[in-house]
C-alpha cells in the first residue's frame, strides 16, 4: 500500500492511526495538511447516522491494530464470551498480540511494520523463536528481538522516538538489549485510545 493510501485511511478516520509510525511525527504527515476527509466531497461529509458511526468505530480500531475482519469478528466473539465488560476486552486480546507489543516497545515503527518483523522469525517469546503476529501474550512472557537484527536501521530510528511515545505501564523495555517483559493485561484506562469501544459492542449486538 503506498503512503498517499495509507494516509487516506486515517483521513477518513478523522484521526491519526499511526500507520506509518515515525513518519506521522513529522511535517510530511498528510493528516497535518488535509485532516478532511478524501474524496470530491471530503470537506462536507455529512452526519453518520448510528449505524455509520457505530461502523467507523470498529474500522478505526480494526486498522490501528491492522487485522482483517474476519480476524476481528473472531476477537469480539472471544470477548463476548468472556466474564467483564465485552469492549474492554476486545481491546485487552488485541494488545496482547505479538505484533502490537513488539511496536509498543519500540522495537518496530509501525504495527504493519512490527508484523514484518515478527513473520520474518526475528521474534522471540521466552526464548523461543514465534512468528505468528497474532499470537496472544501472557504475563509474564519476556519478547526480545535477534541479535542479527538489534543493528536494523528501522529499528534504531524506532527507538529514537520511544521516549516521545512512551512504554506503556504493562510493559517493561531494556532498549540496550531489545527485549521486555509483558507485565500483566492492560485495563482500558491505561490503552487510552480515542476509540468508543462500546459502539463496536453495539453494533456486533444487532
Amino acid at each position: 500500500m503506498s503512503v498517499e493510501a495509507v494516509c487516506r485511511i486515517c483521513r477518513r478516520e478523522g484521526m491519526k492511526l499511526y500507520l506509518k509510525g515515525t513518519r506521522c511525527e513529522t511535517e510530511k504527515c498528510a493528516f497535518e495538511r488535509r485532516s478532511y476527509a478524501p474524496g470530491q466531497h471530503g470537506q462536507k461529509r455529512k452526519k453518520d447516522t448510528e449505524y455509520g458511526l457505530q461502523l467507523r468505530e470498529k474500522q478505526k480500531v480494526k486498522r490501528i491494530y491492522g487485522v482483517l475482519e474476519k480476524q476481528f469478528r473472531r476477537y469480539f466473539s472471544i470477548a463476548s464470551r468472556k466474564k467483564g465488560v465485552t469492549g474492554e476486552t476486545l481491546l485487552q486480546l488485541l494488545e496482547q498480540r505479538l505484533d502490537n507489543t513488539i511496536y509498543r516497545m519500540g522495537f518496530a515503527e509501525s504495527r504493519r511494520q512490527a508484523r514484518q518483523v515478527v513473520r520474518h522469525g526475528m521474534v522471540l517469546v521466552n526464548g523461543k523463536k514465534v512468528d505468528i503476529p497474532s499470537y496472544s501474550l501472557k504475563s509474564g512472557d519476556k519478547v526480545g528481538v535477534l541479535e542479527s537484527f538489534k543493528e536494523n536501521v528501522a529499528v534504531k530510528r524506532s527507538l529514537e522516538t520511544l521516549q516521545k511515545r512512551g512504554v506503556p505501564a504493562w510493559l517493561e523495555v531494556d532498549t540496550t538489549s531489545l527485549s521486555g517483559i509483558f507485565k500483566k493485561v492492560p485495563s482500558k484506562d491505561e490503552i487510552a485510545l480515542p476509540v468508543q469501544e462500546q459502539l463496536i459492542v453495539e453494533l456486533y449486538s444487532k
